[in-house]
């Protein structure tokens, strides 16, 4: 039997670092030592006998044969992910009972196929399936009456819970699609547009002021809204600008073509969007939620997002790195 050399780890990270271009990124992401991402990608090279990347270059890109193994690579990984899936769906079907709450961010994107995926695999499932902010699904999940959720990552972990961050979602600077005045100048309040903001009773809210504070950025606290929607809204009409993420703005379906958005000047930063599962939940029915999730958000919300802005790439993606369980 034809034993490879190849590891999946090996595979994994460097597809990551084809798609960004830099090591300390996907160690970040990986939670990884970039001397271990490092020796992975040498690892690889070696077995093959071929540069894969172009290490003199930043960020690095593929060599020929790199860009040729890569497209195996895609298709190898993507089977496994399948495979994975298979293997599991098949013992889900005794699942009884599932709650799950959903962060409204997906609510049109990924929501309604998860649903129908997990109605297939958990055929004799009974669901309860909620839309909610991320700080009240966390506080279901505290007080035992959802399962898992799927939410933005709050600034310390919550007791109790397993997480798998699904998705890294970078802050971003959105204003009307006319505006003349630079990122920069709105920032610094050089621009005539008020600062919009999400509430602070919200997370994605917290962490932005949190981030303005870091940076000492004073911005009016005139205008704060619950809704991505209103907000996005006044954005297009012309009468404002918003620090938010590409989720958002994908979502805001109606007011796209009005709205514009660009690097955020600075420090960059990002939410991570997880699945939280309690810590004594059947680890099996959270795998397979987590699997389906990573494949909906990369299909739906990440390729959409680079295809259309292509500096997301390797800021905007689905996050390699394990699980960690909080102590309650």
């Amino acid at each position: 039997m034809h034993r490879s050399k190849l590891s999946l780890k090996s595979l994994e990270l460097f597809r990551e670092t084809a798609r960004c271009g830099q090591i300390r990124t996907v160690a970040r992401e990986a939670g990884l030592s970039v001397s271990t991402v490092s020796h992975h990608l040498s690892q690889l090279e070696e077995a093959l006998g071929v540069a894969l990347l172009d290490h003199a270059r930043r960020p690095m890109a593929l060599t020929a044969e790199g860009a040729a193994f890569l497209e195996y690579v895609d298709d190898a990984l993507d089977i496994l992910r399948k495979a994975e899936s298979a293997a599991l769906t098949g013992r889900l079907s005794d699942v009884r009972n599932l709650r799950l709450a959903l962060i409204e961010d997906f609510d049109s994107s990924v929501a309604p196929d998860l649903a129908r995926l997990l109605a297939r695999d958990m055929t004799s499932c009974r669901f309860v399936h909620l839309t909610r902010p991320s700080h009240d699904i966390l506080a279901l999940l505290h007080s035992r009456k959802i399962d898992i959720g799927i939410a933005t990552r709050p600034q310390s972990p919550p007791d109790g819970m397993t997480e798998w961050p699904v998705l890294r979602d970078p802050y971003v600077l959105a204003m009307p699609a006319g505006a003349s005045a630079a990122p920069a100048d709105m920032l610094s309040s050089q621009s005539d547009l008020p600062f919009l903001r999400y509430s602070d009773d919200q997370l994605i809210g917290k962490q932005i002021s949190a981030h303005l504070r870091r940076q000492r950025i004073d911005l009016p606290h005139r205008f704060q809204f619950e809704s991505n929607q209103s907000l996005m809204g006044m954005i297009a009409d012309g009468t404002g600008w918003a620090i938010t993420t590409p989720t958002n703005y994908l979502r805001a379906r109606r007011f796209r073509d009005r709205v514009k958005i660009a690097p955020l000047p600075g420090r960059e930063f990002a939410r991570y969007i997880s699945v939280f599962a309690r810590a004594d939940f059947d680890p099996m029915t959270t795998q397979i939620v987590r699997n389906h999730m990573r494949s909906l958000i990369s299909d739906s919300v990440v390729t959409p997002a680079v295809d259309k802005m292509p500096w997301l790439i390797g800021k905007m993606l689905v996050p390699e790195h394990a699980s960690f369980t909080s102590e309650p």
